[in-house]
């Protein structure tokens, strides 16, 4: 069955608003599962602008779902991973002038340096999920690093709409099919909403979609209890009342 994996950044990017101590991402993690969340995401960035490596390491003893860890794929990460051991691990491009994640990451381009960070990671018994655009060749590319999985990129699919957005969705149908033909396991996630993350859940193979953003900013109106159970609605079907 599709599962829900939420992600927490937003609640800590507005405790670092004013650099105080709350909202605590610890505390929204705890009600996320408690509310059906299936996992936790963070992404722990280079430059701390949200999740910090105190949130980390307290989430990995608390948290009782499973955590992914969203990271670059440099060596300061890779070390931290190995030493806090989430349940996995999934490798994002990075850049410190961006928002938010820009796109999938170039495996092909890299091919060398990620078959050497999956390796390190998945021999510390850490699975790895690449983030990638749903395209042949870095599906190929991501199956030749050893990755357990891969999660789709959805940014192209939720900025357009009507028969564009028709035909980004076959692109991730297309991808999870590959994906799942070598031998990996799909995820998805980026910018997935109430209003048209359904279509998405729906793709065969589809493990797990991984959603922050627009849960946390309902949380804020609603509160992130009621935010989650609607999502996790919304993923079997049932409209928002």
């Amino acid at each position: 069955m599709l599962t829900l994996g939420v992600n927490i950044d937003h609640v800590a990017t507005i405790r670092q608003a004013r650099r105080t101590v709350e909202p605590d991402p610890v505390a929204a993690a705890a009600l996320a599962e408690l509310a059906g969340a299936d996992g936790i995401t963070v992404h722990l960035r280079e430059d701390r602008r949200h999740m910090q490596d105190r949130d980390v390491r307290i989430l990995r003893e608390t948290v009782r779902t499973h955590l992914n860890l969203e990271m670059a794929a440099t060596d300061e990460m890779v070390g931290i991973a190995l030493d806090i051991k989430p349940d996995y691990v999934t490798l994002v491009p990075e850049r410190r002038e961006e928002v938010t994640t820009e796109g999938g990451l170039n495996i092909a381009g890299q091919q060398t340096r990620m078959d050497e960070v999956v390796d390190k990671l998945q021999s510390a018994g850490i699975p790895v999920s690449l983030f990638i655009d749903p395209d042949e060749t870095q599906i190929k590319a991501s199956a030749a690093t050893g990755a357990k999985f891969v999660e789709l990129h959805t940014g192209k699919y939720v900025e357009v709409k009507g028969e564009e957005q028709a035909k980004e969705l076959e692109l991730l149908r297309l991808g999870c099919e590959q994906s799942l033909a070598l031998g990996m396991r799909v995820n998805a996630g980026h910018g997935l909403t109430y209003w048209n993350t359904y279509p998405v859940a729906q793709l065969p193979g589809m493990e797990e979609l991984n959603i922050g953003h627009s849960i946390i900013s309902r949380a804020v109106l609603v509160g992130l209890e009621r935010a989650v159970r609607e999502m996790k609605q919304v993923i079997m079907g049932v409209p928002l009342s």
